[in-house]
């Protein structure tokens, strides 16, 4: 028993929907939580046989709100999946929680349970604008947290925040950067916004209100460049954390190692295979009770092609990049048309190469989608230089016009999202 995987619990349930959410997540639905508390545990049960064979060394509690969930009902799902299955004593077991909605007693007893890294939605340090996003709480509010869970043991705490928000310049921006590091948390998250259809938030689409695409790269930039002063090393697009304090159980998404999700809109990686459950907490409440079971909404067999791909798209999400000799090693594919768009990519101050890997540059970050979609690209050429090498010349005419003729604008920041575990890339 020597593989390791990480768990991930989906807790549906808000007390409220903020502007800005496009997760799978319901406000109102409080009287459903017993029920599909005792589901999940049973689905966990049912999964036994399947987590016999692993280490679970990272557990993430996600949502909706864990914090709303109540922390009894967390600690009842930790223990049954320390009950059926191998959880390490050091393993980072997250909760993501609220300011101000969860009390410092629920603190101490999620703490006594084996919780041992919080992950708090602080999102702005200006109140107004926290409560134009939904938002039910202060930034005193997220203090008062921080302070209750150093308070109740905590070592490990994240804090999101977010950019790019309606009627934000640079000084709100600078503001939220300057008050969250004063938070001393050990590791930030820092999202650009995206406008979703189907959320509050997308009456604002193509608004004159909302920062440009070049304001929004500036505000990125400038949290790079002043969290890194603060102490905070990026080692992804939007994640950055003192030394020794990166999110293990995320990593497990952008490196590719396996990972099994419990809940609605779950999503799993096991082998070869990606699948995903119902996003619909009462048909998934009655398929885990049924004797079908066929809980399963989406399920893919990975090629070793497939899986090529999302080391690419995955790995280059981090600081830690890429390498040939791993890339051939895993795959037993060239990178010859891949390394010269990455020496291109160099040449425009986009990508960097390091200690025998290649990885993006902060402003590289910031095209990533469109720069990792011609790598995608160039490793269709590749291949098929190998099986039908007519086509390549063919190919290589038709991209004449590549992003080398015009600039992108913050196309990877700001546009597209990927599905990975419970995780939409941004």
């Amino acid at each position: 028993m020597e593989k390791s995987v990480g768990i991930y619990i989906h807790i549906p349930f808000c007390a409220s929907k903020c502007a800005y959410c496009n997760f799978y997540s319901l406000a109102g639905n409080d009287k459903l939580m017993s029920s599909y508390h005792s589901a999940v545990i049973k689905h966990i049960e049912d999964y036994s046989a399947q987590l016999d064979g692993y280490l679970i060394d990272t557990v993430y509690f996600g949502g909706g709100t864990p914090s709303h969930y109540g922390a009894n009902r967390l600690v009842g799902i930790l223990n049954a999946l320390k009950k059926n299955g191998h959880v390490l004593l050091k393993s980072e077991v997250t909760a993501e929680i609220n300011p101000g909605g969860i009390t410092k007693e629920e603190l101490f007893k999620l703490r006594r349970a084996g919780f041992n890294r919080l992950s708090i939605g602080v999102q702005c340090a200006n109140d107004t604008m926290l409560r134009s996003l939904g938002r039910t709480h202060t930034f005193a509010d997220a203090e008062e947290t921080v302070e209750n869970a150093r308070q109740a043991g905590f070592e490990n705490i994240s804090v999101d925040i977010i950019y790019g928000l309606p009627s934000q310049d640079k000084d709100a921006w600078a503001e939220t950067i300057a008050r969250t590091a004063a938070l001393k948390a050990e590791h930030i998250s820092c999202y650009g916004l995206k406008i979703e259809e189907g959320t509050q938030l997308y009456v604002f689409k193509d608004s004159p209100f909302l920062p440009d695409d070049d304001a929004q790269a500036d505000m990125y930039l400038y949290a790079v460049e002043m969290l890194a002063r603060f102490g905070y090393k990026q080692y992804e697009i939007s994640n950055f954390a003192r030394r020794g304090f990166e999110s293990k159980h995320n990593l497990k998404y952008w490196l590719g190692y396996e990972y099994i999700g419990f809940g609605p809109g779950a999503h799993s990686y096991v082998g070869r295979c990606r699948y995903s459950f119902i996003e619909d907490v009462a048909m998934y409440i009655d398929r885990v009770n049924s004797e079908d079971k066929v809980v399963v909404e989406y399920r893919e067999e990975m090629s070793d092609f497939e899986n090529a791909g999302e080391y690419l798209m995955l790995r280059l999400r981090t600081t830690h990049g890429i390498s040939q000799e791993e890339y051939y090693n895993i795959y037993r594919l060239k990178m010859d048309f891949i390394l010269e768009l990455l020496r291109k990519y160099e040449a425009h101050g986009w990508a960097l190469y390091k200690d025998g890997r290649w990885r993006f540059t902060p402003k590289g970050f910031m095209l990533s989608n469109t720069l990792i979609g011609e790598l995608l690209d160039a490793q269709t050429r590749q291949r098929t230089q190998i099986s039908k090498p007519w086509q390549v010349q063919a190919d290589s005419e038709e991209e004449q016009m590549s992003l080398f003729d015009k600039r992108p604008v913050a196309a990877g920041l700001f546009g597209g999202r990927r599905l990975v575990g419970r995780q939409e890339l941004v």
